[in-house]
């Protein structure tokens, strides 16, 4: 990046941080606080072990340093500003989750476009939050666009503040279903007063009302409401696409689904042979398509530096933008991220890598050269290195 295009976009970022109205976290005095400058060297150098005592007032702060990057960590300490974790007497932390599109098996880069790979990124985090609400009971989340590619949800719960690192992998193999095993998540209902699934007579559910039980079980009844509305030939077909799936199996399950299928609907395994087998070949598809492609090393440490809400992406000039739960479908980060304060000019900027870009609902197809672009769109571009500043 060109020095006179880290000087505008400095210089941007600064007329930003007068108008924006920043919030700290919760006990930000007790948090560490790092930051990224705009430097004309190589690479990139966090300035970081500082505290609130260091920066001054963060609003201050911002618009003072106009700062690249701005983060704060997700750990409590007696001394935050200290130069090494030991010496920062951790306290407590929040848990932490980061989803990143470029993470995500769904995701196929080079192909699939910025937005597209951001809407893949929102439905995982739609994913994540079924995990962390229902199946968790978190009351205490803080949901935030991360101003580049993806998401990250702020867990602060008071059970969960002085989690160490090894209950927090726990956490994360559950909602990645890391060591899933099916037979863990199946209940036993006695049989004519006997007790337990070690009883001679008992019936295996899956729960119908949550966990991972609840999502293996929705699969398989929307797979049985298919084949019971099919004619017997074409389910039988359908059905022995499953592997180790022959005509005998398949023409049992068509036949479950027509007569017995309430009690697919309860969950009730024990209904036939063939509804536990079919239940067993989908859960790890379930597994494969409804866990949380979460950064796992982000979730287990306790020391972990996040960016802060409301301060600006330096590698792409879009907000880190916080998102109350109930606005969640209705969210566009390449609309809402978007800065007022770059909306309404025009400017020159010399584009080095053409291509698509989308922002505000209007999409631009540029080539590399010169061209006069609205200005939060030469932001991106100049932040995303795609291009430099041009002459006015």
């Amino acid at each position: 990046m060109e020095e006179r295009t880290q000087a505008y976009l400095r210089g941007r970022f600064g007329d930003y941080y007068r108008r924006a109205d920043i919030t700290p976290p919760p006990d930000a005095n007790e948090r560490e606080w790092g930051y990224i400058p705009w430097t004309s060297g190589p690479g990139t150098t966090m300035v970081r072990h500082k505290s609130l005592l260091d920066l001054g007032d963060i609003e201050s702060f911002l618009e003072r340093e106009r700062p690249r990057h701005v983060y704060f960590s997700a750990g409590r300490y007696e001394a935050p500003s200290a130069g090494s974790m030991s010496e920062k007497n951790w306290r407590s932390s929040d848990l932490v989750f980061d989803l990143d599109a470029d993470h995500l098996p769904s995701v196929t880069l080079g192909e699939d476009s910025y937005a597209e790979m951001l809407a893949k990124c929102k439905d995982a985090l739609r994913r994540l939050l079924d995990f962390l609400e229902d199946d968790f009971g978190f009351d205490d989340l803080t949901i935030a666009f991360s101003g580049g590619r993806g998401y990250h949800v702020h867990v602060r719960d008071p059970g969960i503040q002085e989690l160490e690192s090894d209950a927090r992998r726990e956490i994360v193999d559950y909602v990645r279903g890391i060591g899933m095993e099916f037979d863990a998540v199946i209940d036993a209902e006695a049989v004519g007063g006997d007790v337990g699934r070690k009883s001679p007579a008992h019936n295996e559910y899956l729960p119908t009302d949550g966990g991972w039980g609840r999502r293996i079980h929705e699969r398989l009844l929307a797979e049985f409401e298919e084949i019971r509305a099919m004619e017997e030939a074409a389910a039988v077909e359908r059905l022995q696409e499953y592997d180790g799936v022959g005509e005998k199996k398949a023409r049992a399950a068509w036949t479950i689904a027509q007569d017995r299928f309430v009690e697919i609907e309860r969950g009730n395994l024990s209904a036939h042979p063939v509804v536990k087998n079919f239940a067993e070949r989908i859960a790890s598809s379930v597994v494969g398509e409804d866990d949380a492609p979460i950064d796992e090393p982000v979730t287990t440490d306790t020391n972990r530096l996040i960016r802060l809400p409301g301060t600006l992406h330096g590698g792409s000039g879009l907000a880190v933008r916080r998102i109350d739960r109930d606005a969640l479908d209705d969210f566009d980060p390449l609309v809402d991220a978007v800065p007022e304060t770059f909306v309404g000019h025009e400017i020159s900027v010399e584009v080095t890598e053409g291509g698509a870009v989308e922002l505000l609902g209007d999409s631009f197809t540029l080539s590399e050269g010169e061209h006069s672009v609205p200005e939060h769109v030469g932001v991106f571009l100049m932040a995303r290195g795609r291009a430099e500043k041009g002459p006015e």
